[in-house]
């Protein structure tokens, strides 16, 4: 069971806003988080809870954020639980503290002053469940990395929205990612948390085909804005770490949500859609991630 480091003071009258629970996850990044930290510490949004979830880490991250941010509750785990899991941690915490929106985050990333306070007009003026701001890359500051997407079926990838399709309000879409995630409270009781069973990768893909069965609505949210360091929980892009989770992830998903004669359709589409991840690694001269590919596809599909 995690352990509750700090608890924090909240005011009990009633409140004008809504209140936010900021969750996030560290695990052995401490420079990163201060960094998320620092900048939720910038934001105008008045009514806000900020939560780290510690993924067991090995390093002095706890004592870190404590130091710094004492405001700030921390939940240590005692073992490395991965992203869902470790969500899910900061979620039931931030469920019984009464929040009525959580907003889910990666540590690699900072977010503007204002994206909480649009975020939840933008979402309570749609009537939405869930919502996403634009998420930009932090090593190119105006370049957007993603904003949400759509679902095509029956192969159930994601085409992500471009550019064009983003006007000044929001827009609805199909899926947005858990590096910046607004869930409203109704959402978390009505469709519940993040499946576990994805220890990293695609959680957010399922929250969101389930969120949706469950009449749940996602909208991007375009004038929020948050900057992210792209994979630095797993030592970049294309790490062997990271081909791993997506790969083993992957398989899972597709395994979970696909069905009869969508197999006719899927299975060839992923087949050929894994040999061209391989084929690029091995181009690239990266045997490791190549094998780390491999070996997640193996497990996704045996475990």
């Amino acid at each position: 069971m995690p352990d509750i480091a700090t608890l924090p003071t909240i005011a009990e009258p009633a409140r004008s806003t809504p209140l936010v629970a900021i969750i996030t996850l560290n695990w052995n990044r401490p420079r990163e988080t201060l960094a998320f930290l620092a900048s939720c510490a910038q934001l105008d949004y008045p009514s806000l809870i900020t939560l780290v979830v510690d993924n067991a880490s090995q390093d002095d991250s706890v004592a870190q954020v404590a130091a710094h941010f004492p405001r700030a509750e921390l939940v240590v785990n005692e073992r490395n639980l991965g992203f869902a899991a470790g969500m899910n941690v900061g979620m039931r915490r931030a469920m019984a503290l009464g929040a009525d929106y959580v907003f889910l985050a990666n540590n690699d990333t900072v977010i503007a002053p204002d994206a909480i306070g649009q975020l939840v007009e933008a979402a309570q003026a749609a009537q939405a469940d869930i919502a996403t701001p634009a998420i930009y890359y932090a090593q190119g500051p105006a370049r957007i990395w993603w904003t949400g997407g759509y679902r095509r079926w029956p192969t159930l990838e994601i085409r992500p929205c471009a550019e064009g399709e983003l006007g000044a309000g929001p827009l609805a879409v199909d899926f947005v990612t858990g590096c910046g995630m607004l869930l409203s409270r109704r959402c978390i009781e009505q469709v519940g948390l993040f499946d576990e069973r994805f220890f990293m990768y695609y959680e957010d893909s399922d929250y969101c085909l389930r969120a949706r069965a469950a009449g749940c609505t996602a909208i991007v949210v375009p004038g929020a804005r948050m900057w992210h360091r792209v994979a630095t929980s797993l030592g970049g892009s294309d790490s062997p770490g990271e081909r791993y989770h997506i790969a083993r992830s992957s398989v899972q998903f597709f395994r979970k949500h696909t069905r009869g004669w969508a197999w006719l359709v899927v299975a060839p589409y992923r087949s050929a859609s894994a040999l061209r991840t391989l084929l690029r690694l091995l181009r690239r001269r990266q045997p490791s991630a190549a094998a780390a590919h491999l070996r997640g596809l193996w497990h996704g599909a045996t475990q």
